[in-house]
């Protein structure tokens, strides 16, 4: 399908969702009212796998204001909804919503407690107790690398049990034949620790029981309503018409709100129990131990170069960690990483290998990116390493690989088609705006005078959603029009953007358009909003809704006029190339980012200011996994790291100043040519960072690096090499 996207309209609309969040007047999950509601609180399991022997609720049964406690025994035996089957689940256990006979992580919901407040249903539930006999837990414990090296998941999989664990899916992507010999071989093997998602707003959920009508409302942060009912109505055995759900205000999602978790059934379950209002938030501890967690993978792989330096065949292992239960879209890193190789390279031969091993920890689900950062981090370190290898410069090796420009759309060797992008044009671009021959020369004097200075360079593909998106338009007579969309928001400023959408389509003034989204009961039926889809696919929906509704308006139909309509795409793939230089202290190995520049492609930009907001905001998720951010398990399973005392996350003085150029090459897959800008800054800018390290370091030769790249790993890996010249 080809299309010619509309121009940007002359006055940028300022985001119309600013002025209630300034002046406290949103509301977020714990904003809901709902007078005379009761509080839920969990217990969870202090164990990561234990045999669950008996409980005992005596105590927290008989303290002030508790209404009672809830077990499976009580609930009934529950279970989570089926995962996308995106990849072939090689064996599947079926997760009950509350623990009965096993233990399968640390803060695994064992029972609910029911009270009248917060406080109370939190101190009832310290007070039960659980009977259990501790049995051994397989953790990827990457917490371990920076002092081991190349120690991680699959290690730590082998060393600890006698038995591995059987891997839970796998992938695999072959093509041409892989050289007997080459010029050049670049190996490298890297650790990417688990994180979390760090939302502003901890998870938190409300349900209201009708008891006139048989019907529950319930108030979710949520990046996919529609679904979320869905799964909701089946744990309550009622029709998708008797659930309604809200998704208010969200403090951030990242894709750790895309997926139900057990306690939000819990919570909807607990109300039709009930038949009452019941309510709750999570603390920052619980969303530690038990939320959503993302990344999670030990890469490896080998670059062969033949003697011109052309790419000749590309092997990949890629085994990501998966938690005790399987969100909704837990295959998908691994396949995104998996699919995405080789990136923006022609590569003559492909042997890429994954595979994703279930443990006993926290979920892990899709977190901005979703295994299009590990595809990025491994190739562009190999490329990178082969360049020093074969003594090329990086940019030089790189457009001498690069697919062209004029061969889009182009198959690769995975069988994906990238529909658009001119990634030597966006290679040039970055080096123009960061002046590369010119910090070339400068780092050159810089380390003559001792200094550890390091450049580095990553491109990026980006696959960006494909399938279905829905839209309901209304034509009001007074010539108002309202908008309706599958597709929630969570802070990215889309009732600013469908508003100007909708506007450009039907010739009116933004101003004139409501928007409404993350109501089941007023919005249709939709996909949600991950995968940097919302523009390019809910967008293109609004737009087809209001060409339709405006030609019936135009041909005398009578109002209101109501049009609904959904759009479904193939993947628009964005690109974009990263560009870092970084020095380390040599007496501490504190690394810092001097500069960042950023030439991306997403398309046909329908707001600049939102676009840029998105690129920034996924820019500094970014910085934080390189540099700061690890989740930690010890052996037993314990989370080692549950908490901001533990756990770092990047403050406004670990940013650097971020300098972004665009070159837009519109995508034919949509009425918008629109491609996705929310998850870019995840995937590129923690690769080049990963590049300029290494950088900074090879004059000692080729530095075994993992994440996060904290001054202690970089100072050893400086005295590492200072000792072998001993």
């Amino acid at each position: 399908m080809t299309s010619t996207p509309p121009s940007t309209l002359s006055t940028e609309p300022t985001r119309r969702e600013d002025d209630a969040l300034l002046r406290g007047q949103a509301c977020f999950g714990q904003d809901v009212a709902l007078p005379g509601a009761w509080h839920l609180a969990f217990v969870r399991s202090p164990h990561a796998h234990a045999r669950l022997l008996g409980l005992d609720a005596q105590v927290a049964q008989g303290m002030l204001g508790v209404v009672t406690v809830l077990t499976a025994t009580e609930l009934g035996e529950h279970r989570m909804p089926a995962i996308n089957p995106l990849l072939p689940l090689l064996h599947q256990e079926e997760f009950t919503l509350l623990a009965r006979n096993t233990l399968t992580y640390v803060g695994q919901p064992v029972a609910v407690v029911v009270a009248h407040s917060r406080q109370q249903a939190q101190a009832a539930a310290a007070q039960v107790v659980l009977r259990c006999d501790v049995l051994p837990a397989v953790t990827d414990r990457h917490g371990d690398s920076d002092r081991h090296g190349d120690s991680g998941m699959h290690s730590a999989l082998h060393s600890d049990h006698s038995t591995p664990p059987t891997p839970t899916t796998r992938t695999q992507h072959r093509h041409g034949s892989l050289p007997s010999t080459c010029a050049h071989t670049a190996k490298v093997r890297i650790t990417s620790p688990r994180v979390t998602a760090m939302a502003m707003e901890p998870r938190a959920c409300s349900a209201q029981w009708h008891a006139d009508s048989g019907s529950l409302t319930v108030w979710l942060g949520s990046q996919t309503p529609s679904r979320a009912r869905a799964d909701m109505a089946r744990v309550l055995g009622l029709a998708h018409s008797q659930v309604r759900l809200i998704s208010p205000d969200v403090g951030g999602a990242f894709g750790a709100k895309a997926s139900v978790s057990p306690e939000d059934l819990l919570v909807a379950l607990t109300a039709q129990h009930l038949r009452a209002t019941v309510r709750w938030t999570a603390t920052r501890s619980e969303d530690f131990a038990a939320g959503m967690q993302g990344r999670g993978s030990q890469l490896e792989g080998q670059l062969q170069l033949d003697a011109q330096g052309y790419f000749t065949g590309l092997t990949a292992q890629l085994h990501f960690s998966l938690g005790a239960w399987l969100p909704f879209s837990a295959v998908v890193p691994l396949r995104n990483a998996a699919r995405i190789l080789p990136g923006p390279y022609r590569v003559a031969a492909l042997d890429v290998q994954g595979q994703a091993t279930q443990v006993h920890a926290a979920p892990v689900n899709i977190y901005r990116g979703a295994g299009r950062p590990e595809a990025a981090l491994l190739m562009e370190t190999l490329v990178e390493q082969a360049a020093r290898q074969a003594g090329i410069d990086p940019v030089a090796l790189r457009l001498k690989n690069l697919i062209a420009a004029t061969d889009m759309p182009y198959t690769t060797p995975s069988g994906e088609v990238l529909d658009s992008g001119d990634y030597a044009a966006l290679l040039r671009q970055a080096c123009e705006k960061f002046v590369y021959t010119a910090e070339r020369q400068q780092q050159a004097e810089r380390r003559a005078r001792g200094e550890w200075v390091g450049i580095g360079l990553a491109l990026y593909v980006e696959p960006c959603g494909q399938g279905f998106e829905s839209a309901r338009v209304t034509l009001h007579s007074d010539g108002h029009v309202t908008v309706a969309s599958g597709a929630p928001a969570q802070g990215q400023g889309h009732a600013t953007t469908f508003a100007q959408i909708a506007a450009e389509a039907l010739g009116c003034d933004a101003s004139q358009v409501t928007v409404l989204m993350g109501d089941t009961d007023h919005c249709p039926d939709g996909t949600g909003a991950l995968a940097s889809r919302s523009t390019a696919i809910g967008g293109s929906a609004i737009v087809q809704a209001c060409r339709t509704a405006r030609a019936l308006r135009d041909g005398g139909a009578t109002y209101p006029i109501v049009v609904d309509d959904s759009f479904t795409s193939d993947e628009a793939w964005s690109c974009g190339c990263v560009m870092a230089r970084m020095a380390l202290d040599p007496d501490t190995g504190q690394p810092t980012v001097e500069r960042l520049v950023w030439a991306d492609d997403a398309g046909h930009i329908v707001n600049p200011t939102l676009a840029h907001g998105q690129l920034v905001g996924g820019a500094a998720q970014g910085v934080g996994q390189a540099m700061l951010e690890r989740l930690v398990y010890d052996a037993q399973g314990q989370l080692v790291t549950g908490s901001l005392m533990d756990y770092a996350v990047p403050r406004a003085d670990d940013m650097p100043a971020i300098e972004i150029t665009s070159l837009h090459t519109p995508s034919p897959h949509n009425l918008l040519g629109a491609k996705g800008v929310g998850e870019a800054g995840c995937i590129g800018v923690p690769a080049a960072l990963m590049n300029a390290a290494r950088d900074a370091l090879s004059p000692l030769g080729e530095c075994a690096l993992h994440f996060p790249l904290t001054s202690e790993q970089l100072w050893r890996a400086m005295q590492d090499h200072f000792e072998k010249d001993l």
